[in-house]
C-alpha cells in the first residue's frame, strides 16, 4: 500500500530553499513524485509517495528544513497562507487505505507540532468539515488573534503562532486538483474575483466541490482564477474551463500536481496546459 502526501510550502522564488526542502522530504524516506513552483503565489507543492509508517516522518523533516529557511514575517504572495508549512494532507487513493492515510496525517500532525513547538490544526473530514479558508480567514494575525483570546484551539501544538513558521494544517483526503485557469490579456483582476464568486461552490453558478480565488500574477500580467476540484470525478476539469469561458476568455490552463485521470475527460483541445504530462501527471500512472 503506498500513499501520497502534497506539502504546500510558502516559498516559489528561492531556488536554494526550494531544492533544500525537497532534499529533506526524501531524507526522511519520501519519493519526490513532483514539485511545482510558482513565484506570484510564492509557494511551492510537493507530490510525495511513501509507505504507512513513512510520510510522517517526511513530513516532519521537511517541516524543520521549511521552518529554517521560510520566515513568515517576510513572506509576501499572492496564495493565501497561514505557516511557512502551510498545508501538509496525507491523501489515500481508495477506501481501502483510507484509514492507513488518517492514522498517518494523526501522526504527523503530532510530530510536527513537537518539532517545531508550533500549533498545528485539523482541517477537511479530521476537522469536523471545518475548512482551509475558514482557518485562514483574516490571514495570520487573524489566527494569532484567534489563539490569543481563546477563540480557537490548536488541535496539537501550543496555542500561540510559531514566530516566524506560523501554524501548520494537516488533513487526510481523497485526491483533489489544483487547477489554475488563466484568463485573456484584457480581464482583471476585479473579473477573476467575480468569476470566483459565481461558479465555486455556493456561487449563483456553483459547481459541486469546487473552491476558487481570483488573484492577479505580476509575472504573467494576467489575471487567474485558482481552482481546487475537490471531488473531480464529479465535476471534470472540462466543466470548470467552460463555467470560465461563459465569462471570460481563456488564454491557458495549469494542473498543480497531480490529478486522476477522469478529471481530464473531454478535456477542450483548444486549451493549452503547459507542462502537462499524462505519463507524470495522472494518478493512474503512478509505478508504470
Amino acid at each position: 500500500m503506498s500513499l501520497l502526501a502534497v506539502p504546500n510550502v510558502s516559498e516559489g522564488r528561492d531556488q536554494g530553499t526550494i531544492a533544500a526542502i525537497g532534499g529533506a522530504f526524501e531524507a526522511g524516506g519520501a519519493r519526490l513524485l513532483d514539485l511545482h513552483v510558482d513565484p506570484d503565489h510564492n509557494r511551492s507543492v510537493y507530490t510525495l509517495s511513501g509507505a504507512p509508517g513513512t510520510l510522517a516522518q517526511a513530513l516532519t523533516e521537511g517541516a524543520r528544513e521549511t521552518a529554517k529557511r521560510v520566515d513568515m514575517g517576510r513572506h509576501t504572495g499572492v496564495h493565501p497562507c497561514v505557516g511557512a508549512l502551510d498545508v501538509a494532507p496525507v491523501v489515500h487513493l481508495d477506501d481501502q487505505s483510507r484509514g492507513a492515510a488518517v492514522a498517518e496525517a494523526l501522526v504527523a500532525a503530532d510530530e510536527i507540532a513537537r518539532a517545531l513547538d508550533a500549533p498545528v490544526f485539523l482541517y477537511g473530514a479530521l476537522g469536523g468539515g471545518r475548512t482551509r479558508a475558514q482557518l485562514r480567514e483574516g490571514g495570520l494575525y487573524n489566527l494569532a488573534r484567534r489563539l490569543a483570546t481563546g477563540a480557537l484551539q490548536p488541535d496539537f501544538g501550543p496555542p500561540r503562532i510559531h514566530p516566524t513558521a506560523g501554524a501548520v494544517l494537516v488533513t487526510a483526503r481523497p485526491p483533489l486538483v489544483a487547477f489554475n485557469v488563466l484568463l485573456s490579456p484584457a480581464a482583471t483582476l476585479e473579473d477573476a474575483r467575480a468569476i470566483a464568486a459565481r461558479i465555486r461552490e455556493g456561487g449563483d453558478e456553483g459547481l459541486p466541490g469546487v473552491r476558487a480565488i481570483g488573484l492577479w500574477l505580476d509575472h504573467e500580467r494576467a489575471a487567474q482564477v485558482s481552482f481546487n476540484v475537490e471531488r473531480p470525478y464529479d465535476t471534470p476539469l472540462r466543466d470548470v474551463v467552460e463555467a470560465v469561458r461563459r465569462h471570460a476568455p481563456v488564454a491557458g490552463a495549469e494542473l498543480v500536481g497531480l490529478a486522476p485521470q477522469a478529471a481530464f475527460a473531454g478535456f477542450p483541445a483548444d486549451v493549452p496546459v503547459p507542462g502537462f504530462d499524462p505519463d507524470r501527471h495522472l494518478l493512474e500512472r503512478l509505478g508504470r
